[in-house]
């Protein structure tokens, strides 16, 4: 008999399948209507997925890191970079959910009550992204990536445990569930354009009085049905780069499973470092691209596939 843990896996994969599927089909749909849809990835975009789950898996993140790539090397279009993550790093993602989600011990109503909030934010949100136009997409990567440098800043100086040390619970019900719920819905929302869910969701977690460690299967179970939900629209309208997406999937998968089995843990300091200063000189190319748009001088860009 499954338990209410292994239900939930199972309904991932199936969830997974589903998408994987109505990906396939609508890429076929794409090419019978004559629409040129490159498929194949290059090398860089397989590289670029293998870096970014790797270290994801390992706890830096993936959609600062992969944004900051896709932009230094020119590989997606500013508009279509929020669509090619989400669909790219869906496949990765859920990989690192069904082995997380099993290895911390996170009560099945709360885990399940903030999973489906995310879902719901990620909808409406996705809803929105897809149809913003390529400034508006800029500017809200740009301070997205603002804060998710501010982030990794306050982790490496070990201020996130420092202001937002937790508690032991590995439950929530009734005001903190509630809030918990409202608080997860705005970050599916915010995932939808760039902005990576693990770090606010530990900070979300501590604050509720949860153990930290939870918010690794809330933050994973969240991305991991999420990001199907709103790659969906995504692909719908055709707001991704699909070579990207496949690069990152194709990419992502076995550095995931590197990382997660083989590697396990590195000193990340360095790295952190490293991304931080990338990140924060991509947030000032999105918002230059942004202005100069603005006054209506092309920024020079190529339009890719």
């Amino acid at each position: 008999m499954l338990t209410p843990k292994s239900t939930l896996l199972v309904g991932l994969v199936v969830i997974t399948i589903a998408y994987l599927s109505f990906w396939a089909r609508e890429v076929l749909v794409a090419r019978s209507a004559g629409r040129v849809v490159p498929a194949a990835p290059d090398p860089l975009k397989l590289v670029i997925g293998a870096i970014s789950n790797f270290f994801d898996t390992l706890g830096i993140g993936s959609f600062a890191t992969t944004t900051s790539m896709f932009k230094l090397w020119k590989v997606v279009p500013d508009e279509k970079i929020p669509g090619t993550l989400n669909v790219g790093h869906t496949a990765p993602t859920v990989t690192q959910a069904l082995i997380y989600i099993t290895i911390v011990a996170v009560e099945f109503r709360t885990l399940a009550a903030l999973i489906a909030a995310s879902i719901a934010g990620a909808y409406l949100g996705a809803g929105v992204v897809s149809r913003l136009p390529r400034r508006g997409i800029q500017i809200g990567m740009g301070f997205a990536l603002i804060g998710a440098a501010t982030l990794m800043l306050m982790t490496e100086f070990e201020l996130m445990t420092k202001w937002f040390p937790g508690g032991e619970a590995l439950a929530l019900d009734g005001p903190k569930l509630a809030l918990g719920m409202g608080i997860n819905f705005v970050l599916g929302a915010l995932m939808t354009l760039g902005i990576g869910l693990y770090a606010p969701c530990m900070i979300m977690v501590s604050l509720l009085g949860m153990n930290p460690t939870a918010a690794f299967p809330i933050m994973m179970g969240s991305c991991a049905f999420l990001m199907p939900t709103a790659s969906v629209q995504f692909i719908r309208k055709e707001a991704y780069s699909l070579s990207a997406a496949i690069g990152l999937a194709i990419g992502g998968i076995p550095a995931v499973l590197v990382a997660a089995f083989i590697v396990k843990s590195l000193p990340l300091g360095a790295v952190r470092w490293l991304v931080v200063v990338v990140v924060i000189y991509t947030a000032a190319s999105l918002l230059r691209s942004a202005m100069v748009e603005r006054s209506g001088v092309p920024s020079g860009e190529p339009v890719v596939g």
